[in-house]
């Protein structure tokens, strides 16, 4: 079974397990508006945590928004609560504060479950319990899960943007997306969906990365029980569901968290803490109990409330360093003189701990981009325990070596091959995200060098490279149509390019590489391990050739493959093996199916009794031009020699 929110203790319950502390993981089932019985009466108790407010009351409709006619009472703690009969669901509200200066801030509800559509900022009171859930099958799957060894391929989307009406409406609800959105990634092979932040925002152009609403799915796409509804469709269909969440900085709107009861409750007073410049955001204060337990409630309520499948944690690498995009005497060093925010790793810790531990199958995954050492490793061995990080230096080398003409590849050999020095470092995601498709740098295929075909060409090896190497899988929408235009948030990607040759080309790999990732354990069971990798070669820089095998368990066949990165085909190229057979052509990038130009190895060759590459047997392989070729041994897998780490050594499998 899965967890139902009867067994999670529903918020409409709250007034049974509401408490008057800040200071536990839950704080959704309390603090916030909850609809409750009192006295024979229904009605809403609110509660928000305003220590410094000299007064606090409800604002809304029902009192025509006048400050003091429903006035709260505080705790000890800081805690202002009351019990209001007849408001009910939908109804809008706000808080309003008095400050110690005898200023009035009205603020949205920092644990409301729903906001009000952009550009009006109320909160809106919302029954979390009234969905009924038919996920049971896939979270009682999904906990059994070690993802590591499973093959995660994810399709990133910006809901607001992946297709837009045709009718004069804005946005699709999340009730319509569904199943246009589940059909479509299907169809294509992926495994999960990461939503781009779909937590309340109030600036459509900040994409959800600048957050009002901690547990409110955005209104844009309709009510909580609309996204409910979202993810359970998603789940019926074996498609899991990946959120971005973003507990780095927050808003200076007006109506957000910042100076909330006058005061700098939820940031850092001192701006060299508390606010940052690159994105003019404040930064939470991971030091103060009731704020990291704001944001360690907000990361348990998306998979507790809303069955998430995982938390993408945006700009991690921000949080670990206090001098991150400061210059000298910009930032202030933690209590032992260092750059380390002790606070904020601290915080990550407890996020990873207890989310793996009340949610066994879901993942977290870091988008950090510095050397900080065990991102992905487990905490009880010094790790900040998420699942999996993102590699962005395998993004930015590859990248770079993509986009110089061939002819310059030969002199920068090694920045393909120099990403297997730390690949198993940790548990790697292969990202080619919207952040590498905006704001100048145009699309993937724009960035591919070349004439028309050079550039399809081009692309096919860019995603066939990214599927065959370790690391689990990650596109931004677009990127599956080879769009020639970069990522704008205000228009709908091309969907006529479906109608070209060459773009549906691109789809078809994308369908082909998933279905192959998936089917052959060699591709994704060592994913984040150095026993399933061995280079061939990877020092041929005349020839811009790259060739090496992954292997699964001992019962899987490998796969080799060879990658050509430049124009002119090869015939035959010899590779050594470390096994005598018929190899089998499981995958060419240069396929017709995708576009290319057709040129193969007949089905497969048989090795030859020719030393290369330190073996006794070797297969004369013809190359395509700007291509990547695949094979497969059609001989019992246990007779295969293994490697004992990724270094290109072939040894026994231990």
């Amino acid at each position: 079974m899965s967890r139902p929110i009867s067994e999670s203790k529903p918020a409409a319950k709250s007034s049974n397990f509401r408490v008057d502390n800040p200071f536990h993981w839950t704080l959704y089932r309390s603090l916030g508006a909850h609809l409750e019985e009192q006295n024979g009466k229904q009605g809403v108790h609110f509660s928000v945590w305003a220590p410094n407010a000299t007064e606090v009351s409800v604002i809304s409709d029902r009192n025509g928004w006048q400050v003091g006619k429903h006035s709260l009472h505080a705790s000890e703690l800081g805690v202002w609560s009351g019990f209001f009969p007849d408001y009910t669901t939908g109804e809008t509200y706000k808080f309003a504060l008095r400050t110690r200066w005898g200023q009035i801030l009205e603020k949205s509800d920092p644990y409301a479950f729903s906001g009000e559509l952009r550009p009006n900022t109320a909160s809106v009171i919302s029954d979390l319990s009234t969905y009924a859930w038919n996920d049971d099958e896939w979270i009682k799957n999904r906990d059994s899960k070690t993802w590591i060894n499973e093959p995660v391929s994810t399709y990133e989307v910006h809901l607001g943007s992946w297709r837009i009406p045709t009718d004069g409406r804005t946005y699709y609800n999340y009730r319509e997306l569904a199943p246009m959105l589940v059909e479509y990634v299907k169809n294509l092979g992926y495994t999960h969906l990461q939503l781009m932040p779909i937590n309340e925002y109030p600036f459509d152009g900040s994409w959800g990365y600048q957050a009002t609403g901690y547990f409110a799915p955005t209104s844009r796409f309709g009510t909580p029980q609309d996204f409910m509804y979202f993810v359970d469709y998603c789940h019926q269909h074996e498609i899991g569901v990946l959120i971005d969440w973003v507990p780095a900085h927050f808003p200076t709107d007006a109506h957000s968290l910042g100076r909330f009861d006058g005061t700098s409750l939820y940031e850092h007073d001192d701006p060299r803490q508390g606010f940052h410049p690159d994105w003019n955001t404040n930064i939470f204060n991971y030091g103060r109990e009731e704020v990291r337990n704001f944001l360690l409630s907000s990361a348990h309520f998306w998979p507790e409330m809303y069955h998430i499948d995982g938390l993408r944690v945006d700009a991690v690498a921000s949080m670990l360093y206090l001098d991150y995009s400061r210059n000298e005497g910009e930032w202030i060093p933690n209590r032992y003189g260092g750059r380390e925010n002790l606070e904020a790793i601290e915080f990550m810790r407890e996020v990873n701990t207890k989310l793996h531990g009340d949610f066994p199958g879901i993942m977290t995954v870091a988008e950090e981009s510095t050397s900080f050492g065990g991102v992905s490793r487990p905490t009880y061995d010094g790790g900040l325990g998420f699942t999996m990080k993102w590699d962005m230096g395998w993004m930015n080398d590859t990248l770079r070596y993509m986009r110089r003409d061939s002819i310059y590849r030969s002199h920068h050999q090694n920045e393909l091959s120099f990403r297997m020095v730390y690949a198993f470092t940790e548990n790697f995601v292969l990202p080619l995200s919207h952040d590498e498709v905006v704001h100048g740098k145009r699309s993937l295929i724009s960035q591919m060098p070349g004439d028309y075909w050079q550039q399809f060409a081009n692309l096919r090896m860019l995603y066939t490279y990214q599927y065959f190497m370790p690391g689990k899988k990650l596109l931004f929408m677009g990127g599956e149509l080879a769009q020639w235009t970069e990522w704008n948030h205000d228009t709908e990607i091309d969907w006529a390019l479906q109608e070209f040759d060459k773009h549906q080309g691109i789809s078809e790999l994308i369908k082909d590489l998933n279905t192959i990732y998936t089917d052959e354990p060699a591709l994704h069971v060592n994913d984040c391990h150095s026993e399933g990798f061995a280079w061939i070669q990877c020092d041929d820089s005349a020839n811009c050739v790259y060739a090496f095998i992954r292997y699964g368990n001992d019962d899987d066949l490998p796969i080799v493959v060879l990658a050509n990165y430049t124009p002119v085909p090869r015939p035959g190229y010899r590779i050594g093996l470390p096994q005598p057979g018929y190899y089998q052509e499981v995958f060419n990038s240069d396929s017709t199916r995708y576009g290319g130009s057709g040129v193969d190895n007949e089905g497969g060759i048989y090795s030859e009794p020719i030393d290369a590459h330190g073996q006794k047997h070797s297969l004369a392989v013809t190359l395509p031009p700007l291509s990547i070729v695949a094979f497969k041994p059609l001989v019992p897998a246990k007779s295969i020699s293994r490697p004992a780490s990724g270094n290109g050594k072939q040894a026994k499998k231990k």
